[in-house]
């Protein structure tokens, strides 16, 4: 009866020497005269095929990485998919705050969530807030915001410098598919058409 309790009781019953490492990463953003670092890492407490996360152990990590804003770009099948169906309940209740953005792991956001994601972020930023972006492997989605960010906080640098840094930082597979390639070679030039029709349609409201 006993075993059966420890069992079902938590998902920590892996032994401590099986489990996966939370590869975190720190970006700094000095490089885009920032002051703040953005932190990305893949999915905590996954447990998908070869890896074995704690989730308790990898929150108690964010916790001490003095981690305070955790950004989500999974969606809700996946975090039930990977075994962590709680997890924003979980990040709510250990006391982070929250912004869930999800969209299609290898895809890209549309442009209006993607300003909403950076605009997010950059408040998260400019107040201090020690910030972390995770996807499933935090390669390819994490990443490619990570890169929109560098883009949109700098106005000479490239698209290819913010995938070379990014790799850097997350290794060779980060910016994983060919439509997150292309998505941040146009982002900046479809950021600026965006950023216009919504001025002037900010604009046509007040003069009505």
């Amino acid at each position: 009866m006993r075993k059966t309790e420890f069992d079902s009781s938590s998902d920590e019953d892996v032994e401590e020497e099986q489990l996966t490492p939370l590869h975190m990463s720190w970006l700094p953003l000095s490089i885009v005269e920032c002051s703040q670092y953005l932190g990305i890492c893949a999915l905590p407490g996954c447990k998908y095929k070869d890896v074995r996360r704690s989730l308790q152990r990898d929150v108690d990590e964010l916790k001490n990485q003095g981690v305070q804003d955790v950004f989500v770009l999974c969606t809700r099948g996946e975090l039930s998919r990977y075994r962590v169906p709680s997890l924003l309940e979980v990040y709510e209740q250990r006391g982070f705050t929250v912004h869930h953005a999800p969209f299609p792991d290898g895809d890209v956001p549309e442009l209006e969530q993607c300003c909403q994601i950076l605009d997010e972020l950059q408040v998260c930023l400019e107040r201090n807030r020690r910030t972390m972006v995770h996807c499933y492997g935090g390669l390819g989605r994490s990443a490619l915001i990570a890169a929109c960010l560098l883009l949109q906080l700098s106005v000479t640098m490239t698209a290819s410098e913010a995938i070379e840094i990014l790799r850097e930082h997350r290794g060779g597979g980060a910016i994983q598919t060919v439509k997150q390639y292309n998505f941040l070679h146009e982002f900046r030039e479809k950021y600026a058409a965006y950023k216009e029709s919504r001025e002037a349609s900010t604009e046509r409201s007040v003069s009505r």
